[in-house]
């Protein structure tokens, strides 16, 4: 199935979210806590706001219009020369915890508007759904709405599910159908590990926040989940099993790319800890005659990190993502990409900033 091209000069940006300005409120809906909700505290600015057991509410992120509103989104758009943006939601909506029904509804809720807001901008915004990965046969039942009804051309999870790694059976269950219905997948990390037991003397062990400080489940946590989950995709043989899916991970693949080196090795040196038959991560790369085996945003802040992947992965398998409109993104998409114009050829450039995502989404080539 063929999706909605770009059809005017720019870039186009694969990583970025939205959500509606107004849903209902999931917590009296469902009875029970957990939920994100979200309240307007004045024009053009509100805050997302998780609901406790107690009844009290923990803030998680204030927001502000260019979240919700398309408007601003393509203000924004013009002014940094990005022609489409590829919408998905924000990764603690996955609501991978809760029931599976209540997390099903949600999902249609969000895919509903992402498509509506498809729909009223075809040449500026593509999207990709959220599915209940807790519950395959819900998960592919949203899949295929979004692919049959909404004309989605993909979704997007994350890298575990209430702390299942992406290897499990239930899960490339749903990756394989992916690949049946030619769905690419956009994986970002979320419900980054940070707990770990304390053993007190004369006391029983207790969980301690290893993360409270310095932002650490976004600068540690998210790069060491998003590696987990290529490494659990790789030894489980999922890209071989799988050769037509379509899988990128965001944040440039994370630690992924600095530490492939020591992942090799390892699978070397201590074999009998994996699969029989189990891959060198090495051979994923980019070779002479064949592309690398997924993709990856360009999401990493600095030219050295920009150029590793170039060099791992090949431009043709890196796609300009933002993290729009969050403060952790790239404020001027692409700004990255085009400081190195000088050192890449015109082709190299134009893969990263358009070419890349048009063949991971599936859309037609821009028209010349």
């Amino acid at each position: 199935m063929q999706h909605s091209a770009v059809t005017t000069a720019g870039s186009i940006d694969l990583h970025t979210h939205i959500l509606p300005q107004h849903w209902p409120n999931w917590t009296q809906r469902t009875g029970y806590s957990g939920w994100i909700e979200l309240a307007h505290t004045k024009p053009g600015c509100a805050c997302m706001q998780r609901t406790e057991r107690d009844g009290s509410l923990t803030s998680f992120r204030e927001i502000q219009s260019n979240c919700w509103d398309p408007a601003v989104r393509l203000q924004d758009m013009h002014a940094t020369g990005v022609a489409m943006q590829v919408l998905s939601t924000v990764p603690i909506m996955f609501s991978y915890w809760a029931k599976p029904q209540d997390a099903y509804d949600l999902a249609r809720l969000l895919n509903d508007h992402i498509a509506s807001i498809c729909r009223e901008h075809p040449h500026s915004f593509a999207g990709l759904a959220t599915i209940p990965l807790q519950d395959p046969q819900l998960a592919m039942r949203e899949l295929d709405r979004c692919i049959n009804d909404l004309n989605l051309p993909g979704i997007q999870i994350g890298t575990n599910v209430n702390g299942t790694n992406l290897d499990d059976p239930s899960i490339i269950e749903v990756l394989a159908h992916a690949e049946k219905r030619s769905a690419c997948v956009f994986i970002h990390p979320w419900e980054m590990l940070s707990l770990s037991r304390h053993p007190r003397i004369n006391a029983e062990p207790q969980l301690t926040e290893r993360m409270a400080r310095y932002w650490m489940p976004w600068l540690v946590g998210m790069p060491a989940e998003t590696t987990l989950a290529i490494c659990s995709l790789i030894f489980a043989n999922v890209f071989e099993r799988f050769p037509a899916l379509r899988i990128c991970f965001a944040h440039g693949g994370g630690s992924f790319p600095a530490t492939l080196g020591r992942i090799s090795h390892g699978r070397h040196c201590r074999a009998d800890l994996f699969p029989q038959g189990a891959p060198d991560p090495l051979t994923y790369l980019a070779q002479p005659n064949q592309p690398a085996k997924f993709y990856v945003d360009s999401l990493v802040h600095e030219p050295h990190a920009l150029r590793l992947l170039i060099n791992l992965f090949g431009s043709n398998r890196i796609a300009l993502g933002s993290d729009y409109p969050f403060p952790l993104g790239e404020d001027k998409p692409g700004e990255l990409i085009r400081s190195l114009a000088n050192e890449l050829s015109p082709t190299e450039i134009n893969n990263m900033l358009g070419a890349t995502a048009r063949n991971f989404l599936g859309i037609p080539p821009a028209a010349s």
